[in-house]
């Protein structure tokens, strides 16, 4: 039994002077003979320890992401609902002061501080058009801004991106009356542009049979009433053929007996029904 003891006893030391360091995660050292924080980043794997003299405070350092949401204005006075999409990581080699410093919830004490603060002095820099018109531009002006403002406390921001841009309801409003008054707009301007063709086309067309006309009466000039005969018998010659391919067409002749068929009635066309 005392060999147990001593056993059980060698393998508590033993546990009490290492701790593990897991990957994604660094260590720093807190040491009550030597001042506190030791400078020294203690990186993954196993470590020894000088028990109740030395603690390991375990911090992550993997990159996380992070929702900042602000309500600010623009710099024509609209309200704005804006959220940034913030992906970040400690500095390793800063992580005794950042501990120091801030402990180990610095993330919640810096970024929405932080955030909230580029978020107001960037967009009060344009009114509500430029940012749906000018996103880019802006989010890129936020993330150079932000990234300034983290570096100053030892945190990386590796992305950072508007997810989220709404406005007020009276400016929601005013935008779709004026999209609404635009495509009236374009609406006018098309039926004022179709009436147009519209005049073209007719005035070409009168102009056509107005040298149309001209052209029939110089003719008539030259020839008399030529013209007009070979018209009619145009004419005669395409009802003759409208009515060569009816079915139930019949012709009768006219004139009788009485005036020997000479300048008689005229003949009759009559549609028998079979």
């Amino acid at each position: 039994s005392s060999a147990a003891g001593a056993l059980a006893v060698g393998a508590f030391t033993v546990n009490s002077c290492i701790y593990n360091v897991d990957g994604g995660e660094r260590a720093v050292m807190f040491d009550t003979l030597r001042g506190g924080i030791l400078p020294d980043v203690r990186d993954e794997g196993t470590h020894f320890i000088i028990p109740v003299v030395q603690r390991p405070i375990i911090i992550d350092v993997r990159t996380k992401p992070r929702e900042i949401p602000s309500v600010t204005g623009t710099k024509d006075l609209q309200m704005v609902n804006i959220k940034l999409r913030v992906l970040w990581r400690p500095v390793i080699e800063k992580l005794p002061q950042l501990y120091r410093e801030l402990g180990t919830d610095f993330d919640e004490r810096v970024l929405p501080s932080i955030g909230n603060e580029v978020l107001k002095s960037v967009v009060a820099q344009y009114n509500a058009e430029e940012l749906l018109s000018k996103r880019a531009e802006v989010s890129n002006r936020i993330k150079t801004e932000l990234i300034k403002r983290g570096a100053h406390f030892h945190l990386t921001l590796d992305d950072v991106a508007i997810t989220h841009l709404t406005f007020g309801r009276e400016f929601m409003k005013a935008i779709e009356s004026k999209q609404v008054a635009s495509q009236e707009a374009e609406r006018q301007q098309y039926v004022v542009q179709r009436a147009e063709q519209e005049r073209i086309a007719n005035v070409t067309r009168a102009e056509g049979e107005a040298e149309a006309a001209t052209i029939i009466t110089k003719a008539m000039e030259k020839t008399g009433n030529a013209i007009v005969e070979v018209r009619r018998i145009d004419a005669a010659k395409e009802i003759a053929s409208k009515l060569a391919r009816g079915r139930n067409i019949t012709y009768l002749p006219g004139g009788g007996a009485s005036d020997g068929g000479n300048g008689g009635n005229p003949g009759l066309l009559l549609s028998v029904d079979k």
